[in-house]
């Protein structure tokens, strides 16, 4: 649920400001209101945190070398500020030389083809009275040349000749710029700059093991900067002979009598009202210990609902389980998956002494998997009938398309009329059957949502006409799809459902009439999002689909290491064995993989677009409850 804030202004004497500020920060109960602002302090402690996390990002890259850290102990400056400078410092010389070594070799490219001399030697014999001008010439222009002009050829390259004039200069030419040393002075250059560079490298290295220390001052840093940020946007109530500023922000409603007790202790005035229309208060979303396992994945994806939007946590849940099973599709992969899982969490807790909420959303994927996998007879897309006795008898008959065909039952025959010759393959028929009540049963969820939400609204009239068109919607699509003949109601529910949404789609208030004509208004994008609906109700589709993917890529892996059979001699049948085990290893490895990005793509995308989007409305637009808290306990400016 998403729990629900007030808004809380507190009066402060301006000269009790800071002071108001930390007892603000020991309660930790407020989430200030967002404002843009600026102070040199600010700017300071911003500039800090940004070259604190440079050199840690740095530092990231180097391993801690223990017998190197006690070394340089001694010789690290103490404060973590001083690290995160001298990181920087060696980083800056660092690029210096990387850009010296470049051009360094450059002009080694451009000169080395002349050899090794000296330039002040040339410039010596110029001055003398002597002149020797180097020139690099193409082909055609040295063809070109007069036997008037003094041209000493010391080489020739694939379309250019090298060499120089002796005595004037080549008219029409551009005369070789000479280099500021020689070759081998800039080879020792090159020599010197990659020495230091390695000092740097072994700096840097030494200076990994404060990583730690500078994690700690960027945690300092940023409590500094959100008290800055804090004092900065306190708002001035005008100036008298008693000085007065405004502190605003947002509370869960249950610590308001909290903030009562602050306000009394410490004499503020305190004003706690409901947030306005346009007001937009953080989101706290709060859910049991099971519905909470789904929080990571939001974390992941970055989604936070709107404070006046659903907190869908549940529905997610549920449904986001049934999608990973069908993707993947497979209780072989999920035995993996759970395996992986239960490895990883045992590690993390043995390290935190907790087992990670995203830990446990795997172990619930995997198990959900397993029992898809083993209702289907799925087992590294092994045939139905190699399987072991135990294993056929968890299997449903309808979902497996290797066991023998079975009568519809007879509930869904009479329900849903359907025929009286049955498909092909009837598992795929069910599933794909599934797949779209499935669509359903969570669309109209949905609406049913919505419904609650806008009671006593007559709008929400109109998201029942709505829903009424996506189950006739379903029945169209199961006719068109799955050969099922159309029941006549779905026609009155698409028409009806349709044009009960055009007459109080707009009843929010005013004319009866007119309202309905601003519906009949926009016909067009009704009419488009009624299309929309229908496709989003084919698009449930794609878990039938791309869970059969899966299995005929675990089917084409066992074939291909399997298929040869294993003749010969020994050594023949264990060579084979070999490439057989690499094969299904490969093979069900990439598959694995795949159905993985898969289940982003499509099971993440069926829950955010179709369910939440298209039909809850929901834009995912809020920002995460973060009270104004203190983080360090103990820790003291920075």
């Amino acid at each position: 649920m998403i729990v629900p804030m007030k808004k809380a202004s507190i009066l402060i004497l301006d000269a009790a400001r800071e002071a108001s500020l930390e007892k603000l920060r020991e309660l930790g109960v407020i989430h200030l209101e967002r404002k843009t602002v600026s102070s040199d302090s600010l700017s300071k402690l911003i500039d800090r945190k940004n070259k604190a996390e440079i050199a840690l990002g740095v530092l990231g890259n180097y391993k801690i070398d223990k017998d190197a850290a006690r070394s340089a102990e001694a010789t690290t400056p103490p404060a973590e500020e001083h690290i995160s400078a001298h990181v920087i410092e060696l980083i800056d010389k660092r690029k210096s030389l990387q850009e010296q070594l470049i051009l360094n070799g450059k002009e080694t490219s451009r000169i080395e083809k002349w050899g090794n001399f000296n330039p002040s030697a040339l410039k010596e014999l110029s001055a003398a009275g002597v002149e020797i001008i180097p020139y690099e010439l193409s082909g055609k222009a040295y063809a070109a040349l007069t036997d008037e002009t003094r041209f000493i050829v010391l080489g020739k390259g694939k379309n250019s000749v090298y060499g120089v004039a002796v005595g004037a200069e080549i008219e029409g030419e551009q005369p070789f710029v000479l280099p500021e040393c020689s070759l081998s002075e800039l080879n020792n250059k090159a020599r010197d700059i990659k020495t230091r560079l390695q000092d740097i490298e072994v700096q840097l290295g030494k200076l990994a093991y404060k990583k730690g220390n500078i994690k700690a001052e960027l945690a300092l840093l940023k409590e500094q900067i959100e008290f800055e940020a804090a004092r900065a946007g306190v708002e001035d109530m005008g100036t008298g002979e008693v000085a007065v500023s405004c502190i605003s922000g947002y509370a869960p409603e249950e610590m308001a009598d909290v903030l009562k007790r602050a306000a009394a202790e410490n004499g503020w005035a305190l004003l706690i009202d409901d947030p306005k229309e346009e007001d937009i208060p953080p989101t706290l979303v709060r859910n049991n210990a099971f519905v909470r396992l789904i929080h990571p994945l939001f974390s992941f994806l970055g989604t936070v609902p709107g404070y006046r939007e659903f907190d869908i946590s549940f529905s997610y849940l549920m449904f986001f389980c049934l999608f990973f099973a069908m993707i993947f599709g497979d209780a072989a992969y999920g035995l993996l998956l759970l395996g992986a899982a239960l490895f990883a969490g045992s590690v993390f807790k043995k390290k935190s002494g907790k087992f990670p909420d995203i830990i446990k959303l795997f172990v619930l994927l995997s198990c959900c998997t397993v029992v898809w996998g083993a209702l289907n007879g799925a087992w590294f897309g092994i045939n139905y009938r190699h399987l072991p006795g135990f294993l056929k008898a968890l299997v449903i008959p309808q979902f497996n398309s290797d066991v023998a065909l079975r009568p519809f039952p007879g509930i869904l025959k009479t329900l849903l009329q359907l025929p009286d010759k049955q498909p092909a393959n009837t598992a795929y028929w069910n599933v794909q059957f599934l797949c779209f009540t499935t669509a359903i049963i969570q669309l109209v969820w949905a609406h049913i949502k919505n419904i609650k939400k806008l009671l006593p609204s007559l709008v929400a009239v109109a998201q029942l006409g709505w829903l009424a068109m996506m189950i006739g919607l379903y029945f169209l699509v199961l006719s068109m799809l799955l050969k099922i003949a159309l029941p006549g109601f779905a026609v009155y529910l698409i028409g009806g459902g349709l044009f009960t949404y055009f007459i109080f789609a707009n009843q929010t208030g005013g004319n009866f009439g007119f309202n309905i004509g601003k519906s009949f208004a926009n016909f067009l994008p009704t009419f488009l999002n009624a299309v929309s609906s229908f496709g989003d109700i084919i698009s449930y589709i794609r878990l039938f689909a791309v869970g059969i993917a899966g299995s005929s890529i675990a089917q084409s892996a066992n074939s291909m290491a399997l298929g040869g059979g294993l003749n010969g001699s020994v050594g023949i049948v264990v060579l084979k064995l070999f490439a057989a085990c690499l094969i299904l290893a490969f093979g069900h490895s990439l598959n694995i993989v795949m159905t993985a990005l898969s289940v982003i793509v499509h099971g993440v995308r069926l829950n955010l677009l179709e369910y939440a989007g298209s039909h809850l409305g929901m834009e995912w637009s809020g920002y995460s409850y973060a009270p104004f808290a203190l983080q360090q306990k103990g820790k003291g400016q920075v």
